[in-house]
């Protein structure tokens, strides 16, 4: 930099991470470094070189020995006179072990400070793994006093107003914040720019992005300046280099007013959350593509769209299945379905494979009435089918069941929950309306296949049905779904009672209790149930972690 006391030139590198490659991960380090070759200082965020989050894989001593090596190679490559690079890595010290960001500069590791704050909520659980570092020091570097809240440090404010009480000029926050719904707003107006308010000092938020497993990440960094205005903010779902630029006037530091990036607004911030996150998921753990039953319900077209869009259509095969049920209708939308995607379709029928399971099992079942036993047959005929599919030819096979369905059991464990991914898991059944009708309208940021819309508008219209009994549909055996979905939303997200839900909205009491009961019974098939990708506060598994086996009841 021109002067170390006047001016600083700093790199938000908005960037991806694979959990676990320490190599690849600095090696991208090394990359963003070189093209910005000007720069003072390179940010990167939180556990850059190790991923995020690395959950048990990091209790391995192999990683923290592998990262204190690459960390000090890094650190050799500063010996240039280039930028200096802040980066998240782990240090161990005898059996603890600290989530940490090391300041590497002139080829050395100039500067470690540990994370105070450890989550310990929703998909957090850091102080199981990790020791909460001491209240952190600022970091003297080049004449300036910086400070470095990791991530969770930045999100309550202890950590910061000590920073600003030992004289810290700057307030640089390194995070590893996974995508909900509205938390890219919510980062920016209530939690940090409420530690400007506080401190008085600039801040710098970095936030990384991509798929690991559950959890998305939707980038969405932004710099605060003292004043509270927002001097840049960057994209959404995409990496980003941003080159920001600072001067030291008589009040502290401000940076030069740069792009703000508009963030996706509902429904196509979930959407792009679910082509992110299957599009990681699928690539990363190298499977050719993905395989699908298309059933012409609303659920396996948008599941079979978010495909396409995440991986192209050519990576997408999807599979109806008749029965003596399917009705014409199911079977014409899921052919222009598949035609307005572009991605290709078979028919395999189960018709021969009901038969022989009615033969096989007619002496047991002799003098037993029909009931749901036959239906779930089905399904699990269409589950092994697509299975066989999956495991002759190689791609993944993608499940479709919606939130709503999870959470009352209307799936058939080994049947329709069969699948490595879901995309729907966190989207209850109105969701999947919302976003479907988005789509048929709009073309994703992030698509990979350009084409509106994904699927006639019948599917979108008719009444949702399993077609695994004549004339059925879901409503025959639930409420409706914008009433089931607002009883779910309060018993599942608010841990609502079922008189809080009833004084609420005035449903029938009976019907919420029934609600309920469905909700508690289904947590055994949940436990069964493919990953798939964290929409809201209270996702199935990750967030929501209720016994399977308890008697408690609210109604």
């Amino acid at each position: 930099m021109t002067d170390a006391a006047e001016t600083l030139t700093i790199v938000l590198a908005q960037m991806t991470q694979v959990v676990g490659d320490l190599a690849a991960n600095a090696d991208a380090m090394r990359a963003v470094r070189a093209r910005h070759p000007q720069a003072d200082l390179i940010l990167y965020p939180e556990f850059q070189l190790i991923g995020y989050p690395p959950e048990d894989l990091v209790l391995k001593p192999a990683i923290a020995e592998r990262a204190e090596a690459l960390l000090a190679e890094l650190a050799a490559d500063t010996a240039d006179g280039g930028p200096a690079m802040l980066v998240g890595s782990v240090e161990r010290d005898g059996a603890d072990l600290y989530n940490i960001v090391a300041l590497l500069d002139g080829g050395h590791v100039v500067a470690t400070r540990r994370k105070h704050e450890l989550p310990n909520y929703g998909t957090f659980d850091e102080k199981r793994i990790f020791v909460p570092g001491p209240l952190p020091d600022v970091v003297d570097w080049r004449g300036i006093r910086l400070g470095l809240p990791i991530c969770e440090d930045g999100w309550l404010p202890n950590v910061s107003r000590h920073l600003a009480d030992l004289g810290a000029e700057l307030l640089i926050s390194v995070n590893g914040s996974p995508y909900e719904i509205d938390k890219d707003e919510r980062r920016l107006t209530q939690v940090f720019a409420s530690r400007v308010a506080e401190t008085g000092l600039p801040v710098i938020f970095l936030n990384r992005v991509g798929g690991q497993d559950e959890l998305v990440f939707d980038g969405c960094s932004f710099v605060l300046n003292l004043d509270g205005s927002t001097a840049h903010r960057l994209i959404d779902w995409e990496a980003e280099e941003r080159v920001t630029r600072w001067a030291k006037g008589a009040n502290g530091w401000t940076c030069e007013a740069g792009a703000i990036a508009e963030w996706e607004a509902h429904p196509a911030d979930i959407y792009s959350a679910m082509i992110m996150s299957l599009r990681d998921y699928v690539e990363r753990n190298r499977f050719p593509g993905v395989v699908l039953g298309l059933s012409g319900g609303i659920d396996s077209a948008i599941c079979a769209a978010i495909a396409a869009d995440a991986l192209g259509p050519d990576r997408v095969w999807c599979v109806m299945m008749p029965s003596r049920f399917t009705s014409q209708a199911s079977l014409d939308d899921a052919a222009g379905c598949a035609e307005l995607i572009g991605c290709k379709l078979d028919t395999i029928s189960i018709v021969p494979a009901v038969e022989a399971f009615d033969t096989m099992l007619a002496g047991s079942f002799a003098d037993v009435e029909v009931d749901i036993t036959e239906e779930n047959v089905q399904s699990r005929i269409r589950g092994v089918t697509l299975m066989a599919l999956s495991n002759k030819f190689g791609p993944m096979l993608l499940t479709t069941g919606n939130k709503s369905e999870m959470s009352v059991g209307y799936a058939t464990i080994y049947g329709d929950m069969a699948g490595g991914y879901n995309p729907l898991k966190d989207a209850y059944k109105m969701t999947v309306f919302a976003v479907a009708k988005w789509r048929n309208d709009n073309v994703p940021r992030l698509s990979r296949n350009p084409v509106a819309p994904v699927m006639p508008e019948t599917i979108i219209t008719k009444p949702p049905s399993a077609e695994l009994r004549p004339d059925q549909k879901d409503e025959d055996s639930l409420p409706p779904y914008a009433d089931l979905d607002r009883m779910l939303h309060m018993l599942v997200e608010e841990d609502a009672s079922v008189d809080d839900v009833v004084a609420r909205h005035g449903f029938d009491r009976d019907a919420v209790v029934r609600i309920e009961r469905l909700l508690m019974l289904a947590e055994y098939k949940r436990r069964q149930a493919p990953p798939g990708v964290k929409l809201s506060t209270r996702n199935f598994g990750r967030d929501r972690r209720y016994p399977i086996t308890h008697g408690f009841r609210t109604g």
